[in-house]
């Protein structure tokens, strides 16, 4: 399922405490920019708080003026103004205070979630959810304005939370369910029956709770988040010129004002709530900040005074998500566990130590007495003697080895202590030598870039790990997020390197394919959407050599050929897309070997040789598929097995594909391709084998009817025996090969697999060989990979075969199908005839490049387009028990699915014309499809009524922008491929 489309944000501003820190969030933020979790327009600001101690409101007074400077300078302004607020969307999230449990505080905290949906694959933050959720859940649909919103909490917010912004003014919060019991230690609203603020409560009494009460019993929590209008906001700025609320804002302290310290909920909101009177506002103070002189109170009586005068006459507002939830991250290490881990997990043992002051810690699970007594450490190791017992606790503790006298420390240095060995105590020793520090002690000299950094490249050494994984267990797991983020994060070397490994070492062609597709993949990634098309020719010279260790069963050698050719296309992306293209030209040798497999089915009985000059004529109907096609597509067909129900079919009375071969004198090959009596015809004789090179290149002239012969045995291109000598030797005498169809090209009927079903049976038929169905099926799938075209064999069983029949094939190796006639109610079959009709939409499907987009797709895991897969074969069964009832209606439903799921399979296979023929013909149908892959070709309907050409030429006409259409007759053949020998005739050399 696609991302929902978020919020187009102007600007995004994360606030951090430390000076140091802004150049290394800075840096995280364009990251998200690059993994496409943040708009690509959006201007990225991490902003230093003008002091340590700012408060939640200065920090927001801050960052909005500093964004609206950098949105005046965007815009060309030389001061800043309020005008730029009116078309932008801000976003302020707040980093706070220190973390003892992540060195980069609350918001850089690595959760245990992952995002399926995501285009790039990373370690998932608490910023990341919070950004989620501010732009796909909470931010659609508000108007422009300035949200803020802390990152010192878990949220989880539905998607759709149904806020209405109709008519909105002012400020509105958003507020999260919660107990009664955890509202004891936290912040509530006091709302109105139309949702107006009426107070703010925190740590509020147990009255003052039961009066926030909403009749499911919970309450609304304060949970970080609000949002400002553009008019409350170009009021909340306006005061940064107005001391003493200007020494919030970087440029008063630049000017020498004396900071002072605000609350964003309990100073900037409350000011607005309904029932707050203007005497108990001023000398009120916000619960973060500690009781101070009387110049702090009187300082922050007249910073509050300008508040109440800028921002009294604001409404503030309450949207209330019932389904969500809220959890502060505190600084108690159970219940931050606890809400990251999840109840009941079996065999999963969380390590952690409570750093809780008052002598009630813990450290690696154990109390500090029985840690003593496990380790042999003593409490004067780890505090000096005259520190209070209430201050002695993990904070304090000198735990951590920094520098040894005589060696360089290790992890073992502090791993000992998790079970410490019988050593005679020279870990202890060891420990005890070497220059240690308390947690507190280290906590200034973090390195915040480093620590990102480090996670960053254990992400990327499990990554590989995970990569190795998903190939070699075959499992149905996207990678291209895995890839994006190794190309877009500088290191898609160490990955290319292990998909090599993966390819050189598989046993099973699939994944071995796979991991050279996902090599294209990064190659096509590294060339950033420039170089042209991914889907291109894949036959430059330079990369013969590894192809041919791939042609010749070297797996090895070919994967290895490749990785050293490909080092020489890295430098521009034009040569990384053609690089890519061959990549994927390697996986189709694969696919190619693979789906050989299905020879082993291919067998033929002799039978009595034709006479020189009697012709051997074959002729089938054309197919129309009603459900599963893509599914009998290799690699899908058995990667993930395959379930197609086709019809045979004629069109207008006629069987519209055949073939014709006999014997001649001349040791030669007579091709021709078209009608049988029409002179017209492309004709090609050949003499040596040299005039057969070409026939596994299919834009040739008769590539075709060259590789039948090839695939019928009737001559070896690689014997070391003249074409002339192999057919006197073992025929007498050479053949002269028809093939001809009645349909467009590029119908969508199946032509091109039919027709090379028709041309083996006749050729196997001259030579004197017959072969049944079932292996001709087969003989084809070999055909189309010698040919390499590739293509799945839906056709040939549609069309080889007669009547109502679904053909199926299982996920493994080597490739069957098999194929089950579907018995259908007495006179269905003319009530269908009746019903079917097909429209031809004078539109060229271009198959091979969907082919090569689906194949992509697939090898690329993409959810959609597993999930499809599951559904086509699914959709299979469903449509042969609809066939079964003789149900019009239910077959009408499984065309229109099965439409759907060929767009989802292979986008842009329904052009806009063909758009509106089917708009125009879909009140008089049950339900209809294109044929084949789409793009063109065959519209084929199941009408509501009854013999309907003639109204639906009518409604077609009335119908603009169609072009070159033609309607249809068609009725089900039940017949299938037909062989009979007819009488003989002289060849001449000069009649041909």
């Amino acid at each position: 399922m696609e991302q929902p489309k978020g919020v187009d944000w102007t600007v995004i501003i994360l606030t951090c405490q430390y000076k140091d820190s802004v150049e290394v969030f800075q840096k995280e933020l364009e990251i998200r920019q690059k993994r496409e979790q943040i708009p690509a327009s959006t201007l990225l600001l991490a902003v230093e708080d003008p002091e340590v101690h700012v408060g939640s409101g200065g920090a927001t007074l801050n960052a909005l003026l500093v964004a609206a400077e950098h949105l005046s300078a965007r815009a060309g302004f030389t001061v800043v103004t309020s005008d730029v607020l009116h078309s932008a969307w801000i976003l302020i999230l707040h980093m706070g205070r220190d973390f003892p449990f992540d060195d980069c505080g609350r918001a850089f905290t690595c959760l245990p979630v992952e995002n399926p949906q995501a285009p790039v694959e990373a370690v998932v933050c608490n910023l990341d959810c919070l950004l989620d959720i501010m732009s796909h859940r909470l931010g659609p649909g508000s108007p422009p304005g300035v949200w803020v919103c802390s990152t010192d909490m878990l949220l989880s917010v539905p998607p759709n939370p149904g806020i209405n912004w109709d008519g909105f003014r002012g400020a509105r919060v958003i507020a999260l369910p919660g107990s009664t019991a955890y509202a004891r230690n936290h912040g509530v609203y006091l709302t109105d029956s139309q949702g107006f603020v009426l107070d703010i409560y925190y740590q509020g009494t147990e009255a003052e709770i039961q009066r926030c009460a909403r009749p499911d019993g919970q309450v609304p929590l304060v949970s970080g988040i609000v949002f400002f209008s553009v008019e409350t906001a170009e009021h909340l700025l306006a005061t940064h010129v107005s001391p003493p609320l200007d020494a919030c804002t970087y440029m008063g302290l630049d000017s020498g004002a004396q900071p002072v310290q605000l609350s964003l909920f309990f100073d900037i909101l409350l000011c607005m709530a309904r029932n707050v009177r203007r005497e108990d506002f001023l000398v009120g103070r916000p619960p973060e900040m500690g009781r101070g002189d009387m110049e702090t109170e009187g300082y922050l009586r007249g910073a509050r005074a300008e508040l109440w005068r800028e921002l009294r006459d604001q409404p503030l507002t309450l949207a209330y998500v019932p389904d969500g939830s809220y959890n502060y991250m505190t600084n108690s290490a159970s219940e931050f566990l606890h809400s990251l881990t999840f109840p009941g997990a079996s065999g999963a043992q969380v390590v952690h130590s409570q750093v809780e002051r008052q002598g009630a810690g813990t450290y690696l699970n154990m109390s500090w007495s029985k840690f003593f007594q496990k380790t042999g450490i003593r409490d004067w190791d780890l505090w000096d003697p005259d520190t209070p017992p209430t201050e002695r606790c993990l904070l304090s503790a000198r735990l951590f080895p920094v520098l040894h006298p005589l060696r360089a420390l290790g992890p073992q240095d502090m791993l000992w202590m998790l079970d410490p060995q019988e050593d005679g105590g020279k870990a202890l020793r060891a420990w005890r030598d070497s220059w240690r520090l308390s947690w507190e002690q280290l906590q200034p000299c973090l390195d915040r870039a480093a620590t990102l950094a480090s996670r960053r490249d254990l992400f990327f050494r499990q990554a590989l790990h995970k990569a190795r994984h998903v190939l070699e267990a075959r499992q149905d797991l996207s990678l291209r997020p895995l890839i994006r983020a190794a190309v877009r994060e500088g290191c898609p070397g160490p990955l290319m390197a292990t998909l090599d490994q993966v390819a050189a070492g598989a046993g099973d062609p699939g994944v071995a394919a796979r991991a050279l597709a996902c090599v294209a993949d990064i190659l096509g990634c590294m060339a950033e959407g420039r170089g042209g098309l991914r889907s291109g020719p894949a036959a430059n010279p330079e990369w013969v050599r590894p192809f041919s260790y791939l042609e010749c069963g070297d797996l090895a050698g070919g994967v290895e050929a490749l990785a050293q050719e490909r080092e020489k296309w890295l430098s521009r992306p034009a040569l990384l897309v053609r690089a890519a293209r061959h990549y994927e030209g390697a996986g189709q040798i694969l696919i190619r070997q693979a789906v050989m497999s299905a020879q082993h089915f291919v067998s033929t009985e002799p039978v009595e040789l034709p006479a020189p000059g009697q012709w051997v004529v074959a002729e089938c109907p054309a197919r129309v598929d009603f459900s599963g096609g893509w599914s009998d597509t290799p690699p899908l067909a058995y990667e993930h097995g395959g379930a197609v129900l086709g019809l045979a079919v004629r069109v207008d009375g006629r069987r519209p594909i055949g073939a014709r071969a006999r014997r001649i004198p001349e040791p030669e090959l007579w091709l021709a391709v078209g009608p049988q009596h029409d002179k017209m015809a492309m004709k090609i004789v050949c003499r040596s084998l040299d005039d057969l090179q070409d026939y596994c290149q299919p834009h040739a002239p008769g590539a075709l009817l060259k590789a039948a012969f090839i695939c019928a045995g009737i001559l070896s291109v690689h014997s070391e025996l003249s074409l002339s000598e192999q057919l006197l030797c073992t025929f007498g005498g050479g053949f002269e090969l028809q093939t001809w169809s009645e349909l467009p090209h590029g119908s969508g009927l199946g032509t091109s697999s039919i027709l090379a079903g028709a041309a083996l049976a006749a050729l196997q038929r001259v030579a004197g060989r017959a072969v049944g169905t079932e292996a001709l099926i087969h003989a084809v799938l070999h055909l189309e990979q010698v040919l390499t075209t590739g293509g799945g064999w839906q056709d040939q069983v549609g069309g080889l075969m007669p009547g109502i029949k679904v053909g199926r094939s299982r996920a493994q190796l080597p490739l069957k199908v098999e194929v089950e006639e579907i018995t259908v109610p007495a006179g269905f079959v003319q009530k269908l005839n009746d019903h079917l009709l097909l429209v031809y939409t004078g539109k060229t499907r271009l198959a091979r490049n969907l082919l090569q987009d689906v194949l992509r797709s697939w090898y690329a895991r993409l959810p959609p387009v597993v999930q499809n897969a599951h559904n086509l074969v699914q959709q299979t069964e469903e449509c042969a028990e609809a066939f079964r009832q003789g149900s019009l209606p239910r077959l009408g439903q499984c065309l229109t699915s099965y439409w759907e799921q060929k767009k989802l399979m292979a986008p842009g296979c329904e052009p806009l014309a063909v758009r509106h023929m089917m708009d125009a013909l879909a009140p008089h149908v049950h339900g209809q499809s294109l044929a084949g892959a789409g793009g063109g070709g065959f519209l084929y309907l199941l009408t509501k009524e009854p013999r309907q050409k003639e109204a639906l030429e009518a409604v077609l006409a009335k119908t603009e922008g169609l072009g070159n259409y033609s309607v249809h007759l068609v009725e089900v053949d039940t017949q299938g491929l037909s062989l009979q020998l007819l009488g003989t005739e002289t060849s001449t050399g000069c009649s041909f």
